[in-house]
C-alpha cells in the first residue's frame, strides 16, 4: 500500500481525498493547505489530519509523517514552497495544476532530475484520451479544419489549461479556442474535425469532480512503475497502451 499526502481542499482537492481515501492501493496519511485550524481533520475519515503549509516545519512534519507520494491540488505557487525538499526526500510528486507559468513549469520539470514527477493541467482519464485521439486524427488527417470549445462554470475567468494544452498540440491558434461560460459546468472539451464530407467531434464531459481523483489515482500508480524523471499523463497512458498491446495474451 502507498503512503500518500495531499496538498490543497477546495473543492477539487475534496473530492481527490474522497477517492484515495477509500481505494485500497492508497493509505492518505494527511491533507496539507495554506492555512488550517488546529485540530482539523477530513470529515469523512477523522483520523486523517488536515494541517497548514504556512504554520508548520515542512522538513520537521515530513520526519514525522513521511510519505512515498504527493499529489497535489492547490495552487501554483505552492511548489516552491515544497518543491525542494520533496525531490531531495525522493518523494514521487503527482501535480495536476493548471495555472503553471513558464517559469513554475521549468521548476517542476527540474525536480525530475530527483524523483518521478507527472503534471498534467487537467488529470481526468477521459480528456487525456481525448487529447491522444485528437493527435492521432490530426497526423492522419492534417488537412482537416480542427476547431476547440471549451465550457466551465460562469466564475472561471481564464481559459481552460486542457484548452490551452489541446491547441498546442493541435497547432490551434489560442486565441481561437471558443470558450462559454454557463451556470455550474464543471467542464466541457469538444474538438471538431471538419472534413470535406464529414465530421467528426470528440467529446468530454466532466461530470463530477470525483473523476480528478481516479485520474491521480491511476498516475499514481503508473509513476511508480516509472524511472526518475518529468512525465505527462499521456506518457502514462502510453506507457500502458505499449504494455497492453505489446504483452502476449493467451
Amino acid at each position: 500500500m502507498m503512503t500518500v499526502g495531499l496538498m490543497g481542499y477546495g473543492k477539487a482537492g475534496q473530492a481527490v481525498a474522497r477517492i484515495l481515501a477509500n481505494d485500497p492501493r492508497y493509505q492518505l496519511q494527511w491533507i496539507m493547505r495554506r492555512s488550517a485550524p488546529p485540530d482539523s481533520h477530513m470529515e469523512e475519515r477523522p483520523e486523517i489530519p488536515i494541517v497548514g503549509l504556512d504554520e508548520l516545519d515542512l522538513e520537521q512534519w515530513l520526519d514525522d509523517h513521511p510519505v512515498q507520494a504527493i499529489v497535489d491540488f492547490s495552487d501554483a505557487s505552492s511548489v516552491a514552497r515544497y518543491g525542494e525538499i520533496v525531490a531531495r526526500r525522493g518523494i514521487m510528486l503527482v501535480t495536476a495544476i493548471s495555472s503553471y507559468d513558464d517559469e513554475q513549469l521549468a521548476f517542476v520539470k527540474r525536480l525530475g532530475d530527483k524523483t518521478r514527477v507527472m503534471s498534467s493541467p487537467n488529470i481526468t482519464l477521459g480528456i487525456n484520451f481525448l487529447m491522444l485521439s485528437a493527435r492521432l486524427l490530426r497526423t492522419i488527417a492534417p488537412f482537416a479544419d480542427v476547431e476547440i470549445v471549451e465550457q466551465h462554470f460562469r466564475d472561471k475567468p481564464e481559459v481552460s489549461g486542457t484548452a490551452r494544452k489541446l491547441a498546442e498540440k493541435l497547432d490551434v491558434d489560442p486565441d481561437n479556442v471558443v470558450s462559454l461560460r454557463v451556470g455550474g459546468i464543471v467542464g466541457h472539451h469538444e474538438v471538431i474535425f471538419g472534413f470535406p464530407h464529414q465530421t467528426v467531434r470528440l467529446i468530454h464531459d466532466s461530470i463530477r469532480r470525483e473523476a480528478f481523483g481516479t485520474g491521480a489515482a491511476f498516475a499514481l500508480a503508473e509513476l511508480a512503475q516509472c524511472d526518475v524523471g518529468f512525465h505527462s499523463l499521456d506518457d502514462l497512458m502510453l506507457h500502458r497502451l505499449r504494455s497492453e498491446l505489446l504483452e502476449p495474451h493467451h
